[in-house]
């Protein structure tokens, strides 16, 4: 009987594999590095190297990069987009505004798709759903043969006011199937029915520009999973924080974009409440970039404001996660007012660091850690053999001479610079949102996270850093703890106190109905089907709205509009009471519950671990002696103090002068950074 889950992580530098086994909690990790030219290479790699039979696999979890790089790179095939006659340069206008307020010499990426794919349609809807116009069929077929001959290999469908009723916009999708039946055709009333026709328009854009690139993907990867033996359903996480069937990603392929950034603050939020800290914050530094997520309570901030490429919004439920340009990798330089830089720009995989000896001589913190101790002559089990000399060199050399400094204090003012930008990204989503850091413990994981996360969390008076077992493969994990989860919503506007409960009530079971359906449809079973409802809200003349939960059975309005009264004042820190309320929209989560495997909990037996040996390692400008632990031999209950290296296959742990580390239960190392 099948009763091993396999999670994938596709990283930049790195492929990471977790392996569990269900019927014991064990893990076991494998690293590969990463193929940029075809991820499923990577993986199929590391199948192969952890020696994992497929047939005995009853999970298959993957968190992917390939809709992100494909819209990074615009590396895209020919799409189209078929619009309301007068309204083919909405995703043109945008918002007219600008990333850099100040800049005026920067300007905004062009469309996905160019104006001369972009084609129009006579139509018209009211904005109260009333069709004033059919479709033009005679347009329609017209544009559908031009699109044929130009041999487009997608189209989005975005018509004026098909949030309401998106009657001409399914016309237009099953004339366009007719002619071309093996294009994929994305409507806007199904991708997001909702208002704003810019980010409708820019979700449904992205979700066709990719669908051919990511279905290709996974219909290739689920054939080599088949033909390995793997005999069920493989799962792509979503940014939303669940997972879709192969069968689901035909329609919402845009959903992928950012999967990979997702599986970590999954996994940080489940750490963190394994440990006891509902309050975490998710601290991924691979070997290219840090993604920074926050769990409030025990559950993940949802964003819909965000982006691949600034001025094209892709509207789905997300999980919020600010990603900035420091990892491993990251390069320091100094720029032309005489300072010192570190990243955004990255050494990647290749050549990598100095110390990797494949050619770069620029110092990275890779190389500055090296030269500080912190790191030692291995990485990866001692796949990875690192060059003290050709970091030395690097550091001497990018930052040494320029700013006249010693060689350690050239390589920590490269960490410190590192540091300040990590901790610029958590204060950016934590004290900006709200949240005061003390209150929340980190959870540092990727290749780098726990190098740096003690002194991260120093700078921010965070209490207490968690490195999970195997850091290096964390985004990985949280593939395996996730659910299938779907986003259903429609619009619904008028005033709250003049709504009827049973017209509400009505709403939502028309999206619940399609959401059971969508379930269904993927093999979940009834008992297994969980529906979250929520209406979305705001004070008359705002058009920002709230998201506040919904029972399962409205009866009662005035306790919708308490709700959201009290949403409003805990996050803008105010509330207007006597002020008329509107809705605006009402969604359902959709989610199939998947069976989840509990990590081991060892027997805690409190003790002092003997250290493997000890080396000299630099922090604020000494020298000190440190003791070396080898983290495999590491039982639950050890405790140790700083200065301390732990070193383990996908990770280095930095635990610095005056901070206590235990081992818990569960394996996590915990660092407490006060004395």
């Amino acid at each position: 009987m099948a009763n091993t889950r396999v999670a994938v992580d596709v990283g930049g530098t790195f492929t990471d594999i977790c392996i569990m086994d269900e019927a014991t909690g064990r893990i076991r990790i494998e690293k590969t590095a990463s193929t940029p030219d075809d991820p499923m290479r990577a993986i199929i790699n590391g199948i192969e190297q952890g020696r994992i039979d497929l047939s005995d696999v009853s999970m298959f979890s993957h968190g992917t990069t390939v809709a992100t790089n494909a819209l990074i790179t615009r590396n895209l095939p020919r799409a189209a987009m078929v619009c309301t006659e007068g309204f083919r340069d909405v995703v043109e206008i945008r918002r007219a505004n600008k990333e850099d307020l100040w800049d005026t010499y920067k300007d905004v990426a062009k469309p996905y798709i160019p104006r001369r794919d972009r084609l129009t349609v006579r139509e018209r809807v009211s904005a109260e759903g009333e069709i004033l116009s059919a479709l033009n069929e005679e347009d329609a077929y017209l544009v559908a043969e031009v699109l044929k001959k130009r041999g487009v290999a997608a189209i989005a469908v975005c018509f004026m006011n098909s949030y309401v009723n998106g009657t001409n916009e399914q016309r237009m999708h099953d004339i366009l199937k007719e002619v071309m039946p093996d294009v994929p055709v994305s409507i806007s009333s199904q991708i997001m029915p909702e208002i704003f026709e810019h980010e409708r328009f820019s979700t449904t854009m992205a979700n066709a520009v990719v669908s051919p690139v990511v279905v290709d993907y996974v219909s290739r990867l689920a054939d080599k999973l088949a033909d390995g033996g793997y005999a069920r359903e493989l799962l792509l996480l979503h940014t939303g924080g669940g997972v879709m069937t192969t069968r689901a990603v035909r329609d919402f392929a845009a959903r992928l974009a950012g999967s990979g950034i997702a599986a970590g603050a999954i996994a940080s939020r489940f750490i963190g409440n394994l440990c006891g800290f509902p309050n975490t914050i998710g601290f991924d530094m691979g070997g290219t970039s840090t993604d920074v997520s926050v769990s409030y309570q025990g559950e993940s901030r949802i964003t819909k404001d965000w982006y691949i490429e600034y001025g094209f919004p892709i509207r789905f439920p997300s999980i919020e996660v600010l990603t900035i340009g420091a990892g491993g990798g990251s390069l320091a330089w100094k720029d032309e007012g005489g300072s010192l830089r570190n990243g955004p720009q990255s050494a990647g995989a290749d050549p990598g660091p100095a110390c990797y000896k494949n050619g770069n001589t620029t110092a990275t913190n890779t190389d500055a850690n090296v030269v500080l101790g912190r790191l030692g002559s291995t990485l990866a089990g001692g796949k990875i053999t690192l060059d003290f000399a050709l970091a030395e060199a690097a550091v001497r050399s990018t930052v040494g001479a320029p700013f006249e400094m010693e060689l350690h204090e050239a390589a920590e003012a490269i960490v410190r610079v590192a540091n300040a930008n990590m901790a610029n990204a958590v204060r950016l989503l934590s004290i900006s949102r709200g949240y005061d850091p003390r209150d929340f413990a980190l959870c540092a994981f990727g290749g780098a996270g726990a190098l740096h996360g003690a002194a991260v969390a120093r700078e921010l008076s965070i209490p207490t850093v968690i490195v999970p077992p195997n850091p290096g493969v964390t985004s990985a994990l949280g593939c395996l703890l996730v659910d299938i989860q779907h986003d259903f919503s429609d619009s619904f506007m008028g005033a709250a106190a003049e709504t009827e409960p049973a017209d509400l009530e009505t709403a939502f079971q028309r999206i619940e109905d399609e959401a059971r359906a969508q379930l269904k449809r993927e093999g979940v079973a009834e008992k297994d089907m969980m529906l979250q409802r929520s209406v979305e809200m705001m004070y008359q003349g705002q058009w920002r709205s709230l998201e506040v939960s919904a029972p399962p059975r409205i009866t009662d309005i005035e306790a919708l509009i308490a709700a959201f009264h009290e949403a409003h004042e805990r996050e803008y820190n105010y509330a207007l009471k006597t002020s008329p309320v509107s809705l605006f929209r009402v969604a359902v989560k959709a989610v199939g519950i998947v069976p989840k495997a509990e990590p081991a909990k060892n027997e805690v037996r409190p003790g002092t671990p003997e250290p493997i040996g000890h080396r000299k390692v630099w922090f604020d400008g000494k020298a000190h002696d440190a003791a070396i632990y080898d983290r495999d031999r590491l039982s639950a209950g050890a405790a140790f103090s700083g200065p301390a290296i732990v070193e383990q296959f996908d990770s280095t742990i930095v635990v610095p002068p005056s901070m206590n580390a235990e081992v818990d239960a569960y394996m996590n190392i915990l660092i407490h950074t006060k004395a």
